[in-house]
């Protein structure tokens, strides 16, 4: 049995909504519950909740608009509560950090009731729990996080904890097997038991809800999100599409350095200093809208004006960034390394560098440069993390030279 406990996703602001959420679901549950519950003349059946819950329940066959939300905070026993309450607190927490409070209790309640209809579709029955409202949360991490890890606790014969990647779990075991094949397997069984139907919907509105959120940048993007990821692949396949002429693999390594230039071409590339003023407020308003493609590409126009341009330091990341992710290594490289020589006490000069030494070394094969900018912020990295990467690219570049620098900050050396 796998129970997930953590992730290692950040969290950069206190989930209030979801301490609240979780608070909320268990106050309704020790109101709910009856510790002196009797058992069923009939049937032998102890149903521990209080006669009330009945109305709010959601009715399958007839549900009032009402028990659409109150059903979400309903639960049948403690197991029920603790297993729900658990997977809020591991993923809710990231997804309400990064969504901020309103957004985040407007896509758990929609989850919830986006579940409701798709059980009320195939149902009659009754139905309480959170489990649809917490199936929107857990797919909505997984667009916001899929390149997370999380933690589980394993329970087969041993105990243990073993770091899984999120989007594996997620979508083979808690989507996949826990219900899909589990309700077929159920279905044949005869003993349904669990809401699939609710759990499937709140899987597709959780994961189109944070998707649309991340395309339409009301939630703020990064590298790593679904969306990124998307994008990435994308411009990879265009990319390679595009450099099956060989003039144009030459340009995308090489930049410039790879077209002819004469004097008259460079005369006619200059640009007045009214248009490079222009570039810059035109990246300036675009990265204000968020809109980093366009920023980039008004950046290598920029570049192609004036080579020694260079942003302000917010600027300047951004636009790296966005190079990178649209796989244009050369480039985004060119930017970081820019970066770092032009503000090279910013807080985070230390990350860019390493970020450029990577590329450097896995992307572009500049073992040499890489082994300089890795070399030089060796030192400097306090998280242990990035300070392992960094040793481990330093050992690719210096294998790659022929291991011919055997300085005091090759790894393993004390």
């Amino acid at each position: 049995m796998l129970f997930p406990i953590r992730t290692d996703s950040p969290i950069k602001r206190t989930p209030w909504v979801n301490y609240a959420l979780i608070a909320v679901n268990v106050l309704v549950f020790l109101a709910s519950y009856d510790m002196h519950a009797q058992p069923d003349p009939q049937t032998g059946f102890i149903n521990p909740l209080r006669a009330w819950v009945d109305d709010f329940k959601l009715n399958g066959a007839e549900p009032e608009l009402y028990q659409f939300i109150s059903y979400q905070f309903l639960h049948a026993n403690l197991t029920h509560i603790i297993g729900n309450m658990l997977f809020l607190w591991v993923f809710g927490n990231s997804v309400n950090a990064k969504m901020g409070h309103p957004t985040y209790l407007l896509v758990y309640l929609a989850s919830g009731v986006f579940a409701a209809v798709g059980y009320t579709m195939f149902n009659d029955n009754a139905m309480l729990g959170a489990s649809g409202a917490i199936a929107g949360v857990t797919t909505a991490y997984l667009a916001l996080f899929p390149r997370s890890n999380i933690e589980f606790i394993y329970w087969w014969f041993i105990i243990g904890t073993i770091e899984l990647p999120s989007m594996l779990m997620i979508v083979v075991k808690m989507i996949l097997w826990d219900n899909v094949i589990a309700m077929r397997l159920a279905h044949a069984s005869g003993t349904v038991q669990v809401a699939y139907e609710a759990h499937l919907g709140g899987y597709l509105f959780g994961f189109v809800s944070a998707v649309v959120l991340l395309w339409t940048r009301a939630l703020s993007r990064d590298q790593f999100d679904i969306v990124a990821l998307w994008r990435r692949w994308y411009h990879r396949q265009s990319l390679a599409s595009a450099l099956r002429d060989p003039a144009a693999r030459a340009r995308a390594e090489y930049g410039r350095v790879a077209r002819p230039i004469s004097r008259d071409s460079l005369v006619a590339r200059e640009a007045p200093p009214d248009h490079i003023t222009d570039l810059r407020v035109r990246i300036a308003a675009a990265l204000a809208d968020r809109d980093r493609v366009t920023a980039a590409e008004l950046y290598q126009e920029l570049l192609e004006h004036d080579a020694q341009q260079v942003l302000s330091r917010e600027q300047q990341l951004e636009v790296g960034y966005e190079l990178y992710v649209m796989g244009r290594m050369p480039q985004a490289a060119a930017a970081f390394e820019r970066y770092v020589q032009t503000y090279p006490t910013a807080q985070d000069a230390d990350q860019v560098r390493l970020l450029l030494g990577i590329i450097l070394a896995r992307d572009l094969r500049q073992f040499a440069t890489a082994r300089t900018h890795l070399s030089a912020v060796l030192d400097k990295l306090t998280d242990a993390k990035r300070r392992r990467q960094c040793e481990e690219w330093l050992a690719v570049a210096r294998e790659a030279l022929d291991g011919t620098d055997n300085g005091p900050n090759a790894p393993g050396n004390a």
